[in-house]
This record gives C-alpha cells, structure tokens and sequence, in this order.
C-alpha cells in the first residue's frame, strides 16, 4: 500500500527498507525514492554482471475491465492490444493525442479478467483523466491497483536467482508452477502476483507485481540470495544504455512517436481500426521529413547532457538538434546520449560543450544490450 512519510512524499511499501539498506532518498515525481545504495557505479554494473532490483512500486497500475475493454484500447492506444495472443503477455505502446503527439508511453498485459495498464508516476493525473474522457462510448471500468508493489529484478541471472527464491517454500503463492513458468512464458498471474518479463535495463529480467503486504518478505529473500538493491541513479544509465526513452526528455505530447524511435509500435495492420492519432500520423508518415532521435557517441574526454544543442550538416546547411538524455556510460567507459535531430543527419555531429563545438559519431540509438557495445 502506498502511503505518506511524515513530512514526506509519497513512499511505497519498501520504503522502509530502503533506508535499512542506506538508501540514499530523494524526491521523483512526489515520491521519496532510493537514488542508490552508496555506489550508482557499483549498482550498474551489478545489473549488468549478475542481478540488481528496483523498487517501482511508484508506477500507476491500473485494471481496465469491460465487454468493450478490448475495443476501447485498440481505440486507444497506437499499439494493438490483438497482438496479445495469451494471458500475461505485454505490450509497449504509445498513448497518443489527436495530433500524434505522446500523452505517455505505457505497457499493457493481457489478464484473464481484461487488461492491466502500467503508467508512468509522474503523469499520472493526465493519464487517467485522459483514459477515462476517451471512455465515454465504451462499456470499460477502471480499478486502480493501490494496494500492490512493483519490483524489478534485471540481470543476466536474474531469473535464476529469483526462481530459487520462489521455490524456498517462503511464500504462499503456487511456487512451483510459477517458477516452471519463468523459463517457458513472457508473464503469468497466480495468487495475486504477476510476473513478466519485462524490464527497462537492456537485460533480462522480470517485473514482479504482487500484493503490497507481501514485498518486504520478497525484496530480503532476493537481497540474500545475492540480488543487489539498485537506486535510481543506475536505472536511467541501464536505460540510456540501452536506448531506452525516459518520458518528458526523449518524447511528450508534441513529439510523434516518428521522432522518438517509437515507430515500431504504431501498429497499422489493420486498416479498419481507428486510433487515437491515427489520421495526424497517416498525413504526416505521407508528407515525410519528420526529426530523428538518434544516438551520439563522445569518446574523449566529456560528459554529453539533456539541453545541450547538436549541429549538423545537411546537404551543405546547417542545422540544429539537441540532447534529450546524456550520461556517462559506466558500461562502455566514455558519453553516451540521444538526441532529437534534422531528417538526413549523417554520422557525425558536433556538440556544443563549454562554448565549444566538440566532434561526435551519430550511430543508432542503443549502446549496450545483455552487457555487450552494439554499435560499430
């Protein structure tokens, strides 16, 4: 259950633990959460060589139900809820406005009673306002899930180790077949708890949801069996890593999902399904031309940042991007960032650091997956 410190934000149900583990706390979108546990460094990299978890327990779950709950997410959202051919499985989507532009940026799973929706924290409020104007003309019923915590276990042996968690007779939930399903299925619900494999590290790994009162128990059997606690501060160097998009930097509401690399899941198989955006898209995918969110890559010395203005040469001319996320990646050692850019930017650029114009390669934006540098 989430409640509220003394003086506080918003806390989750871990919230007490994490300053037993020495948690460094501070405020994300309302909520007093873990930056880190003493080392950012030590954390990423944990997540990258073994197994780290995340509270996230700070994501808005939301349950649509409904004889139209169906209709009214193929209406809603960009992707199509139809490509979800079994109960547990997720789908990304981009939640999108009338004209294109990203409202938020969403997983939804196939559940036997309907769908379960997972939005971002700090767009909460718009989000569901959003969600339930769109829901006027459908039989649809929402049921906001306050009463259960999120935490993901990311890593190459963050299956194994939490397999042989769940089968330490420790917790009430069908053990057995749950833990058979971690190696055979994307997702699976027993007894509360919905496990699948989902995450936002560029690892494997899984997102456990599960009854608020039942999280402490699983985040001390999953730090003893060797799983790290990680903070916040790694999970957006895993992500960007990973060319992973953080809402409010790499996309919002007047960005199209053409410019954020969300392309791939706008689904228009069907040409009968009207969604949300769909025409503003349609008319601009015909009229082309459209910015390009593309990786940078600074081998020297320097750190690349969110805001910093890209320049590139196009066809003789001069034209101008920016940063939308940038760090240090502990991973490979040198910056990283993604940047929002002119179509036919080529393969360098120059940034401006300091009042200089410093010599970046432009290459696709994904650096790191499963511990391994992806681009030439």
């Amino acid at each position: 259950m989430n409640f509220r410190g003394q003086g506080m934000g918003n806390c989750t149900s871990l919230f007490d633990l994490h300053g037993a583990f020495g948690a460094k706390i501070v405020d994300f979108g309302g909520w007093d959460m873990p930056l880190h546990y003493g080392s950012q460094i030590e954390e990423h990299h944990a997540v990258r060589q073994k197994a780290g978890m995340f509270d996230v327990s700070h994501m808005t779950a939301l349950d649509v139900k409904g004889s139209q709950a169906r209709d009214y997410l193929r209406y809603l959202l960009a992707n199509d809820v139809d490509r979800l051919t079994f109960d547990g499985k997720a789908l990304y989507s981009g939640m999108l406005n009338n004209d294109g532009g990203v409202i938020d940026d969403l997983i939804v799973y196939r559940m036997p009673w309907g769908y379960r929706v997972v939005v971002n924290c700090a767009t909460r409020e718009k989000d569901l306002a959003w969600m339930k104007r769109q829901a006027s003309d459908f039989d649809v019923t929402f049921e906001e899930q306050s009463d259960v915590a999120m935490i993901a276990v990311q890593g190459p042996e963050a299956r194994q180790l939490t397999a042989g968690v769940l089968s330490s007779g420790a917790f009430s939930i069908d053990k057995a077949r749950l833990v058979d399903d971690l190696n055979v299925f994307e997702g699976h619900e027993c007894e509360g708890w919905l496990i699948a494999r989902t995450g936002y590290t560029g690892e494997d790994g899984l997102e456990i949801t599960l009854p608020a009162n039942e999280a402490k128990a699983l985040w001390s059997a999953l730090a003893e069996a060797g799983v790290r606690p990680c903070g916040l501060g790694c999970r957006d160097t895993l992500r960007l890593e990973a060319g992973m998009n953080l809402y409010g930097q790499d996309m919002d509401d007047n960005v199209i999902p053409f410019s954020a690399n969300m392309g791939w899941c706008v689904a228009w198989e069907s040409a009968d399904r009207h969604f949300i955006g769909r025409t503003a898209l349609e008319n601009i995918r015909a009229q082309g031309g459209w910015d390009r969110l593309v990786g940078l890559v600074l081998e020297e010395r320097g750190v690349l940042r969110h805001g910093q203005k890209v320049v590139i040469d196009v066809d003789g001319e001069y034209g101008e991007g920016v940063i939308t996320s940038g760090t240090f990646s502990p991973t490979l050692g040198h910056a990283i960032a993604m940047a929002r850019v002119p179509a036919g930017t080529g393969d360098r650029a120059r940034v401006e650091m300091r009042g200089k114009l410093v010599d970046v390669r432009v290459v696709k934006p994904c650096f790191v997956r499963h511990g391994k540098k992806v681009f030439e």
